[in-house]
């Protein structure tokens, strides 16, 4: 069922990233590898994995035979008293004994032990899809975070040259002194702000330091572009979400166990071979015998234990229905906040960009003819800045989205 554990092309974030094989940094496929290769949880449910194949092999193995050694009709009064060749009864007994469970119960046993080998192949798979979705989501935070650095940067660039004019034009009468103060005020809100970002970076590199180490310190290579989502796409997967594949197996287990119970009511059986030894003026003896179980407490045993076991497997089942409800919901709230946050980017991107840009114009434009003041230049720039940030705040939000959207499903 989950023989092979592949990822889809968006699930590995292949089509997240596009990076010139020119340049040198920390890649997004190179962080999704590390992030594969170094993770503790998939090294702990790999061994979880192994360990579940390596008990599989003994699942229908019989239970090892037992080898008994003893004395029979030992004599303790009499004149043949403590004597172990004299009297004809006593014998030195050695006996080799099987006990064989019936076969329902053995392929019972076989069965739960494939199952849970689906279920650990299951879980490993949905573990390795978290860690690819988490590593990419702190790749895609950095690249972000970063680029909130460029419009704040180009926002002091433009204050630092407004303040090395004022004072010429303040000196001409085109500017008020109190032009050089709001400029220098700004310039320190545009610091308070710039810091805000940097720590973000900072906050942002650490939590990719989890998955790539002392990587994480090194340049980005690449530059993201959004995938495409199908809404009817994923609601049709839904049934396939790696969240809700181990429950398949789970319940292959809980029935497996329901036979195991089941086959309890058969009884086990068994054999035995024994060699007796006796004096030497009696002959050996040799004796093979079959015992046999009698399960003739079904009723007070068996059954209470088979209902048990069939009302597990109801609850996995329903435990799968609500994982599958409550994921069903995730999916529509993460879609339908998808789409609201395309249509604000491309109303941002259109006439809201271009209206910020005809504004700090207009205002310029009045402020150097002496008709208009600073406030309004600095509050238009601001405006513009602020709507720069707002798509890149977008964009982080919508590849976020999109990363979580495509990451669902583990082939």
């Amino acid at each position: 069922m989950y023989r092979s554990i592949r990822f889809r092309p968006l699930a590995a974030a292949a089509l997240l990233v596009t990076w010139p094989a020119a340049h040198a940094g920390l890649s997004l496929a190179d962080t999704v590898r590390l992030a594969r290769d170094q993770a503790p949880a998939l090294l702990a449910q790999q061994h979880a994995l192994d360990g579940a194949q390596s008990a599989q092999r003994a699942a229908g193995t019989l239970p090892d035979p037992k080898l008994g050694v003893g004395v029979e009709n030992y004599p303790v009064g009499g004149p043949d008293r403590y004597s172990l060749t004299r009297d004809f009864m006593t014998m030195q007994r050695i006996a080799l004994m099987q006990d064989v469970p019936n076969r329902a119960k053995r392929a019972a046993r076989e069965s739960l032990a494939q199952a849970r080998v689906e279920r650990e192949r299951a879980m490993l798979a949905a573990a390795q899809l978290n860690v690819q979705r988490d590593a990419t989501l702190a790749w895609v935070a950095v690249h972000f975070a970063e680029r909130r650095l460029a419009p704040l940067a180009e926002l002091e660039r433009e204050n630092q040259l407004l303040q090395a004019t004022l004072d010429a034009r303040i000196a001409g009468g085109r500017a008020m002194p109190a032009d050089a103060t709001m400029a220098r005020q700004e310039a320190l809100t545009l610091a308070d702000r710039r810091d805000d970002v940097v720590r973000d970076v900072a906050k942002a590199r650490a939590a990719l330091r989890r998955w790539v180490g002392p990587r994480a310190d090194e340049p980005l290579d690449g530059d993201a572009a959004v995938p495409a989502v199908s809404a009817e796409q994923v609601r049709a997967d839904i049934h396939r979400h790696a969240e809700i594949a181990p429950y398949v197996a789970m319940h292959q287990m809980a029935q497996a166990e329901a036979r195991e119970v089941d086959a309890e009511q058969h009884g086990d059986w068994g054999w035995e071979l024994a060699y007796s030894k006796r004096g030497s003026p009696y002959g050996d003896m040799v004796s093979f015998q079959f015992t046999f179980e009698l399960p003739w407490q079904r009723g007070e045993r068996q059954q209470p234990q088979l209902a048990a076991k069939q009302k597990e497997a109801q609850r996995v089942e329903a435990e799968r229905e609500e994982t599958m409800r409550r994921h069903r919901e995730e999916i529509d709230m993460q879609l339908a906040e998808l789409q609201a946050l395309d249509r604000q980017h491309a109303r941002l991107a259109g006439s809201a960009q271009a209206l910020a840009g005809e504004r700090v114009a207009l205002a310029l434009a009045s402020y150097q003819a002496g008709r208009g003041d600073l406030a309004a230049v600095l509050a238009a720039r601001r405006e513009a800045a602020d709507i720069r940030l707002k798509l890149i705040d977008l964009d982080a939000q919508r590849a976020a989205l999109r990363v979580r959207l495509t990451t669902l499903v583990a082939e």
